[in-house]
């Protein structure tokens, strides 16, 4: 009967292992591995098939966790980027806000929406149109401070979430469908929402009045510009190795996901000032960045991403970016310091 392979190898070693006594213990060892070797191999091919399978199960989930976000994402260039986002954070109110690692200041490369790469505004670079409170003044024609006047807050003010004003745009709550306003023009192609016009000019002229001069850019962005800022933000984090996933988590700390940003519905602005032209954590330290701080609220704006409430807005702090929310929910907000996520989470 011809022997098999299992039988050959203990036959031979075991045949030197008699000859030779030195040759016992690695003769055995030599076995034992050839013997584990050979039953391997023969348990894998009786099971071939089984094991094919959970490979190609393994395989196909591999490359759909690496790729398939980044595949829809770039197909659809964004626009429906904050539902996957939202998949993957899970469902969230005030209370589930998502919390990020944070990152020291002078790690990220930027903390402009719009700045992508550091340069004097003045300079216009990424065609940024920038206007003085005098340049904006000028082509408002019908503006006249001493006509207009705030009024008194209304006292028992109550709030309505169904408030124009008061919509909540985040991460976990996306641009609703079919929301819509009318443009009002700033300057220039500046515009924006054209309800809040006249408190952000009154606004700009009490600071004037002050000495100080306030410059705005980024009022309205459309999606397509937002979809740029984000993508671009992304491609520079992944140049410095970052995976996709990395990248786009760090990214929407600095850029608001295309679909979520309030600069989308004409509500916000970025505003600095003829004496620092930076929009960075050091434009909260001068005194334009004080001021606004201090009395955007009479005039219905509210610093939207605040200093130590990164944990609920998952934006880092921006004390350039102002949304406005009325001067009713503003005074609120200042006096309470809480930010909008927690107005909205105590009021409405």
């Amino acid at each position: 009967m011809k022997k098999t392979f299992r039988e050959k190898a203990i036959i031979k070693f075991t045949t030197i292992a008699k000859r030779h006594k030195r040759l016992h213990y690695p003769c055995l060892i030599m076995l034992s591995a050839i013997l584990g070797g050979y039953y391997a191999v023969r348990h894998f091919m009786t099971n071939t098939k089984r094991y094919a399978s959970v490979a190609f199960v393994v395989g196909f989930f591999m490359s759909s966790c690496s790729f398939s976000f980044a595949v829809f994402a770039e197909r659809t260039s964004f626009t429906k980027a904050h539902d996957v986002y939202g998949e993957i954070v899970g469902d969230s109110d005030i209370s589930l806000a998502v919390e990020f690692e944070r990152v020291p200041t002078e790690q990220i490369l930027l903390e402009d929406d719009d700045l992508e790469e550091e340069f004097d505004i003045e300079s216009g670079a990424e065609g940024i149109d920038t206007y003085t409170i005098d340049d904006i003044l000028e082509s408002q024609d019908a503006y006249a401070a001493e006509n207009g006047g705030q009024g008194d807050l209304e006292e028992d003010y109550e709030f309505d979430e169904s408030d124009w004003r008061l919509v909540l745009i985040n991460k976990q709550h996306p641009i609703p469908e079919g929301y819509s306003f009318d443009f009002g023009t700033i300057k220039g192609n500046m515009k924006c929402d054209a309800r809040i016009i006249e408190d952000l000019l009154l606004m700009m002229q009490a600071a004037k009045d002050e000495g100080i001069n306030l410059e705005i850019c980024s009022p309205y962005r459309d999606l397509n510009r937002q979809e740029f800022l984000f993508n671009k933000k992304i491609k520079i984090y992944m140049g410095q190795g970052m995976s996709y996933m990395e990248a786009y988590k760090l990214a929407s700390q600095t850029v608001t996901v295309p679909g979520a940003s309030e600069h989308q519905i004409g509500l916000a602005l970025d505003i600095f000032c003829d004496t620092y032209k930076y929009l960075d954590e050091g434009f909260g330290e001068t005194e334009a960045g004080i001021w606004l701080a201090e009395h955007s609220s009479e005039y219905g704006f509210t610093l939207r991403y605040p200093k130590s409430k990164e944990y609920i807005t998952s934006i880092e702090y921006e004390p350039w970016h102002f949304r406005y929310v009325g001067r009713e929910a503003a005074s609120v907000m200042q006096e309470e310091e809480i930010c909008l996520e927690e107005f909205w989470d105590k009021y409405l």
